[in-house]
């Protein structure tokens, strides 16, 4: 029996997981059959046939993978890709280095047979603890914790110790722990992340690596990679410029990735561009881990993004979605419109957020009544997140009334920081502002504007907190039955206005729904449960709905179907409780019909590459979907 690994033929040390034990096994041969796999540096399939030693039991199962494939022996699910594999053998872990493996140690749960087959013995204490106990404790000792920091850094080291349990936790308690492993928490972290930096996640390519990028590509375990979030971290939430430290949002996205999306955690790979950091504060503190140097800019910055763009689709192939995550403004409209036409990518800052919220503003108006048409926008903020939520509800307005869209962005306006965006400050206005300079006269703050348009919905998007005063909020009252009030800037310090202050001020008339996580709202003998308008609902099913149609281009009529979609699954008993989006409780749920209209308009498009298309999308996008219960090692 061959026993070379498939991750140490493809340059991965895992240290000894793989063990030539598994000859001791008594066996007799049994046929493997023909499988599908690509050998290390070559992008043409080929068949090989092999033949394998093994308990009675095949270990080539057509049924295992979406087209076929090697079996899961090891328990890690491969539904969403034909995976880049080599499987001259299977050998059996050996018991040490498998305990120290995230991807396949179960900890107490391994059963009485599996300590014996894969040298246990005496590793782990007598006592065997099923899944569901172990998951039972780790929220109890979760729960001992008081700062959220905490909980953060325990849900890491579990993701580094038990990935499959890490995955279960987080699933089956996602509303309580996605404040927890994403924002608001994961701000802080990122803020400390010198400090609290224990092992390294992702890839880190800095200055350093230029010319040599593909090669560090190469040196990542994992080759059959379908999703990577990658920041320059310069606009980390509302937080700033926190360089190399914001490795800790591709990090959370990713995890949500798998947890919401069911992306397997293997074919995830999170990535932070160093090119140095403006923040002094970080440039002289002992304990940061990127480059010590101001941040680069112009030809030396854009030369490095286009190796590393480059080096990513020859590394990777075609169909890897690239998401670009807090880059500044200055850099994340040039780079989206940039690579879109070359790549599968991604602005969740631009894009996700706008899905998001367009579908939280067309869930609302099955309680106010009327189309988009019918309704006045005023955002406060005209960034990345303002102008690409504007623009996405001017799409729709446009698709829906059959009206050029320069038509549609007249009922929608915007205030920056100088004041109401207009035409006579087009000549000083930054490019992606001016096609929302209307004929009006200028007005310098929100309180005026707000009284001017009488908008029926106000966005903000600022960064800035408190910037919704009573006197907007109570403006916004005095001429919408039901306002529409959504603060949507991250973390919670910066949200726009509390939930208690849009519900009191307009004297529990609004439909509210905010960026960050507000607890439930009493108001006058109603409890009000405020949505959040979070990414999470959409870029995890949006991912899905791309890698298992093989797209490869993102439309802007893709996203409309995902805002379509999530707007579909909010109920009647979600809007009873002042919500305007679904329970997470039921996300993977959601997810999977995300991502069925994303792909079901991939293929429409005719962008996708995986075919003929499956028969019922919503089926196939739940069995395509990562699953952390644990497996049975023979």
């Amino acid at each position: 029996m061959l026993s070379v690994s498939r991750t140490a033929f493809l340059g991965a040390d895992r240290r000894g997981f793989f063990s030539n034990r598994a000859q001791r096994i008594p066996a007799g041969k049994s046929k493997a059959g023909v499988v599908r796999c690509v050998a290390a540096g070559e992008r043409k399939t080929r068949s090989v046939e092999l033949t394998v030693e093994s308990a009675g039991a095949e270990l080539v199962d057509s049924k295992s993978a979406v087209g076929g494939g090697v079996k899961d022996v090891y328990g890690e699910d491969r539904a969403t890709e034909d995976q880049v594999v080599t499987p001259w053998s299977f050998s059996v872990a050996s018991g040490y280095s498998l305990l120290r493996d995230p991807h396949y140690n179960k900890g107490l749960a391994f059963t009485e047979q599996e300590r014996d087959a894969h040298y246990l013995r005496g590793l782990l204490p007598p006592a065997c603890l099923s899944q569901e106990l172990q998951e039972k404790k780790l929220m109890h000792n979760l729960r001992q914790y008081q700062v959220p920091l905490q909980r953060y850094m325990a849900m890491m080291d579990l993701q580094e110790a038990n990935e499959k349990l890490f995955y279960r936790v987080l699933i089956d308690n996602v509303e309580e722990l996605l404040p927890v492993v994403y924002t608001p928490t994961v701000g802080e972290a990122c803020q400390k992340y010198g400090s609290i930096f224990r092992r390294p996640q992702g890839l880190y390519i800095s200055l350093k690596e230029k010319g040599k990028i593909r090669e560090v590509l190469k040196n990542w375990p994992e080759k059959a990679i379908q999703v990577i979030v990658v920041t320059d971290g310069e606009r980390i939430l509302g937080l700033g410029d926190l360089g190399c430290q914001g490795m800790g949002i591709p990090v959370g996205k990713l995890s949500l990735y798998t947890a919401l999306g069911g992306i397997r955690p293997s074919a995830c790979l999170p990535i932070t561009i160093d090119v140095g950091t403006n923040n002094q504060k970080l440039l002289k503190d002992e304990f940061y881990i990127g480059l010590r140097r101001r941040r680069a800019t112009g030809q030396e910055y854009a030369e490095l993004l286009e190796e590393f763009m480059s080096a990513v689709k020859q590394n990777y192939g075609e169909k890897v979605l690239i998401q670009f995550e807090d880059f500044a403004n200055h850099n994340a409209f040039g780079l989206l419109e940039k690579y879109s036409k070359t790549h599968l990518v991604f602005n969740d800052d631009i894009q996700g957020t706008a899905s998001v919220v367009l579908a939280g503003v067309v869930a609302a108006l099955n309680v106010i009544g009327g189309k988009l048409r019918d309704h006045t926008f005023l955002f406060l903020g005209a960034g990345e997140a303002g102008t690409g939520i504007a623009e996405l509800i001017g799409l729709e307005m446009s698709k829906q009334t059959n009206t050029p869209i320069e038509e549609c962005r007249k009922r929608i306006w915007l205030v920056d920081s100088k004041g109401l965006i207009v035409k006579s400050r087009i000549g000083t206005l930054q490019h992606f502002k001016k096609s929302w300079a209307h004929e009006h006269d200028f007005v310098k703050n929100l309180s005026e504007a707000v009284k001017v348009i009488k908008p029926t919905v106000l966005v903000g998007s600022s960064g800035v907190g408190r910037t919704f005063t009573k006197e907007v909020v109570e403006a916004m009252a005095s001429f919408n039955e039901r306002p529409i009030i959504l603060s949507l800037s991250n973390p919670t310090s910066q949200s726009e206005c509390t939930a208690e202050e849009a519900y009191t001020w307009s004297k529990g008339r609004a439909i509210f729904a905010s960026g960050s996580p507000f607890n439930p709202v009493e108001y006058e003998g109603k409890t009000f449960m405020p949505g959040q308008a979070n990414n999470a609902y959409i870029f995890p099913g949006f991912g899905l709905g791309l890698v298992m149609s093989g797209a490869i281009r993102v439309h802007e009529d893709m996203l409309i179907a995902a805002s379509e979609a999530l707007a579909s699954q909010v109920t009647q008993e979600d809007f009873e409780k002042g919500s305007i989006y679904p329970s997470f409780k039921n996300i993977r749920k959601i997810s999977a019909q995300i991502a069925a209209k994303v792909a079901a308009k991939v293929y429409e498009l005719g962008l996708a590459s995986r075919l003929p298309r499956p028969e019922n999308l919503v089926k196939y996008a739940e069995s395509c979907m990562y699953s952390p219960l644990y497996r049975q090692y023979r």
